[in-house]
This record gives C-alpha cells, sequence and structure tokens, in this order.
C-alpha cells in the first residue's frame, strides 16, 4: 500500500504543478474534495449507489492533490493537516451516513445498523491514531487504514448493481476489520509504554 500512496503521489506531481501556477490552494482543494464527496453520500442516501462510489471514489484522489500541492506552492503548515484530517473524517461519514439512511427507508435495519458498525469502526481506527500521536506514539499501523477503507467501500458502491450482496458484505468486512485494526493500534500504543517504562 505504500509503494501505492508513493505512485499516486508520483502521478498526481504535474497537475499540482499546475494548480500552485493558477494559485489553487492546498485548502480550497480539501474543502472541494469534502463538499463533492458531501454529494456522493446524498447520491448513496438516495440509492445511487453506484454513482456514489464512482464520485466517492474519484474525490478522493483530491486527498493526495491537496497535499502535493500543499508542499509545492510551500503553504504545508499545521491548520492545513488539522483541516485535511477533519475533513477525511467527515468525508467518509458522509457516505457511510448514505449508507445508514438507504437502508433505513428500505426497512432493512440490520444492514443499516451493520452500515453504522463500519462508521464507528472507521472513526475509532482513525482516533486512535490521532490520540497516540497526541500522546508522541507513531500509530500508523494495522490492517484497513483511510485508503484501504476508500478502496474496499468506494468498489463495493460501484459494483454494487452486480450482485445485492456485495455491498452487505463489503459493509461486515469494513465493521470487522476496523475493529481489528484498533485493536492492533491498542496493541501498539500498549507496547510502546511498556518499553518507556
Amino acid at each position: 500500500m505504500r509503494r501505492l500512496k508513493l505512485l499516486a503521489r508520483t502521478g498526481v506531481d504535474p497537475l499540482a504543478r499546475s494548480l500552485v501556477a493558477v494559485g489553487v490552494s492546498a485548502n480550497a482543494l480539501t474543502i472541494l474534495g469534502f463538499l463533492s464527496t458531501a454529494v456522493a453520500g446524498c447520491l448513496v442516501a438516495l440509492g445511487y449507489l453506484a454513482a456514489g462510489g464512482i464520485l466517492f471514489l474519484a474525490c478522493s484522489c483530491l486527498d493526495f492533490l491537496d497535499g502535493a500541492v500543499a508542499r509545492m506552492s510551500g503553504s504545508a503548515g499545521p491548520f492545513g493537516a488539522f483541516l485535511d484530517s477533519l475533513l477525511d473524517r467527515a468525508s467518509e461519514a458522509a457516505v457511510l451516513v448514505g449508507l445508514v439512511y438507504w437502508y433505513a427507508i428500505q426497512e432493512q435495519p440490520l444492514l443499516s445498523v451493520v452500515a453504522a458498525l463500519a462508521l464507528s469502526g472507521s472513526f475509532l481506527v482513525s482516533y486512535a491514531r490521532a490520540r497516540a500521536e497526541g500522546l508522541g506514539y507513531d500509530c500508523e499501523v494495522g490492517w484497513f487504514q483511510r485508503p484501504e477503507r476508500i478502496i474496499l467501500l468506494g468498489f463495493a458502491l460501484l459494483l454494487s448493481p452486480v450482485h445485492p450482496a456485495i455491498l452487505p458484505l463489503a459493509l461486515a468486512l469494513l465493521a470487522a476489520v476496523t475493529t481489528i485494526t484498533t485493536v492492533q493500534r491498542i496493541n501498539h500504543v500498549a507496547k510502546i509504554v511498556a518499553r518507556t517504562r
């Protein structure tokens, strides 16, 4: 996954240079990415699952682009990093809340709960890392970090018209592996703390 991240960042560099040249800021791209993903969440809530998946995957690419623009423009700083992390969480939530709503109005409460569990697990993974880093510990560990979650959810939405079981299975997997990833991060921090005593 690290190689994929490096490849993606290399691929967006030419576009990032062009955006810097015309004065587009990294924060503007971050906000645009969030607003676009919120639209994807609305599409999902209305039942346009494949369209929401396409938009979600496309908008998530802006996450690489805003960072590249910040680096190239020399505008990288604490507020930009804070805004990016905050809106990343909100973007993921927009799509998962859309699914909670969609399954609720389809009178499928069990699937609505599974989507809510996937949302909770996603937040716990991110919070575990943020809290650990706030305490001074590196915590970028675990099976399902943000890129993996985006790929799984985006493609599950995209492929949902192929078979009705694809999306529920992906959500169940997402709920399970985010829980495991959270436990991995707890264990990781516990080991670091134990070594420093």
